[in-house]
């Protein structure tokens, strides 16, 4: 027989390690990453938003495109990730004179384009073919100099309350808060012409079932260096979620697009950020694509002739045009992945264009206030960010 004081001691003990279970579970900072294909059975009973916090970002998996032979870069993203809590998966990118002239489509005559430009082209979709092959539901595709605000979870929370105002159906209804939006089909005419929705004042939609980024998307254009916003006569929906107080965003005079016109610097007051359907997009740093998309990707891009480098085949693909059919692009300004240049060597910034010459003498990331990789000394310290911005 078991003495009665070793009973005791045995439950006290069981007690003690049922706490302290418990207080590491819920002390864990973020949801594990975990399969997206059983969504569609779990939606119900959970917030998807929730699903933000994990190694992921909300999204099933992450890649990240590079050259093998830039290590630098590899060292680099490999403690932005660690620090910011991220999971991924590096994709090895493809140097164009390695890639065989039959493997190009051909489909009409047309001027080759440069190495540099072919291989970037051929990474791209290579990333592509590993999510429509592996059955990857949603993905983040990052090129390897990409960098980020520390708060990048806040931003994509905020991102995904846009994303699912444009595109999901009100709560209740058959429409939609951008009454100009059709799924995959050219807008309708709007009679309000541009719609501006307030980001705190956003309309209730039915619940996502899919993403919390929503249930329509095709393609999410999270890091560019310009984009403009659908025009009123356009064939794209017209809606745009607005937020005037991001205190994530710099000042007008710290913005920077290579696109014209700015329209979010030109109409739009500081610290604005707004979410809206893609058009006229520049630069692939970062895009989320759905299974469904990067499918119409593999079909639209990469079996149809690279006439032109991958960021503006992928605007055409936005934009419904030279032959692509209607997709559903989203985009945010300014965007939330910004390129990261080091100090060194100009030459050193570009894989695909190296006629740069000269050197920069700081180390800076675009329109990111509080950079992960110019405030990583201090992350690691555990002391306070430093804005690379302030309004001061």
């Amino acid at each position: 027989m078991i003495p009665r004081q070793s009973l005791v001691r045995v439950a006290g003990a069981l007690g003690v390690t049922i706490v302290v279970f418990w207080l590491l579970l819920s002390n864990i900072p973020a949801v594990s990453p975990q399969s997206w294909h059983s969504f569609g059975k779990s939606a119900k009973a959970r917030d998807l938003l929730d699903d933000i916090r994990n190694h992921t970002l909300g999204f099933e998996q992450v890649f990240v495109l590079g050259l093998p032979e830039r290590t630098d870069r590899r060292d680099a993203m490999t403690l932005s990730t660690a620090l910011s809590g991220i999971s991924f998966q590096f994709i090895n990118g493809v140097l164009g004179d390695s890639i065989s002239d039959k493997a190009i489509p051909k489909e009409s005559k047309h001027k080759k384009i440069s190495p540099g430009a072919l291989g970037c082209w051929r990474g791209h979709m290579n990333v592509l073919q590993e999510i429509v092959r592996n059955n990857i539901s949603t993905a983040l595709i990052l090129e390897d100099d990409a960098d980020w605000d520390v708060r990048i979870r806040q931003q994509l929370h905020d991102l995904a309350l846009s994303s699912q105002a444009l595109t999901q159906p009100l709560a209740g209804r058959n429409s939609y808060a951008d009454t100009s939006y059709r799924y995959r089909q050219p807008a309708k005419k709007s009679p309000d012409g541009i719609i501006n929705l307030d980001f705190n004042n956003l309309p209730q939609t039915s619940p996502v079932t899919f993403s919390p980024y929503g249930d329509e998307w095709d393609l999410l254009w999270l890091g560019h260096c310009g984009m403009q916003m659908p025009p009123a006569d356009g064939s794209l929906p017209k809606g745009r979620v607005v937020s005037k107080d991001d205190e994530t965003v710099p000042a007008k005079k710290h913005l920077l697009s290579y696109v014209k016109p700015y329209t979010l610097k030109d109409e739009y007051p500081d610290h604005s950020r707004v979410v809206h359907h893609a058009y006229e997009g520049l630069c692939l740093l970062a895009y989320a694509v759905t299974q469904k998309g990067a499918q119409e990707l593999l079909r639209e891009i990469a079996l149809k002739d690279p006439t032109t480098p991958v960021d503006i085949l992928m605007r055409w693909f936005c934009n419904a045009e030279r032959g692509r059919r209607h997709h559903n692009c989203l985009a945010i300004q300014p965007p939330i992945f910004n390129p990261h240049r080091t100090r060194g060597p100009k030459e050193d910034t570009s894989n695909i264009d190296s006629k740069w010459s000269g050197w920069w003498d700081t180390a800076e990331t675009r329109m990111t206030r509080w950079s992960v990789r110019l405030n990583a000394d201090k992350i690691i310290a555990g002391e306070e960010m430093e804005d690379q911005f302030p309004d001061k």
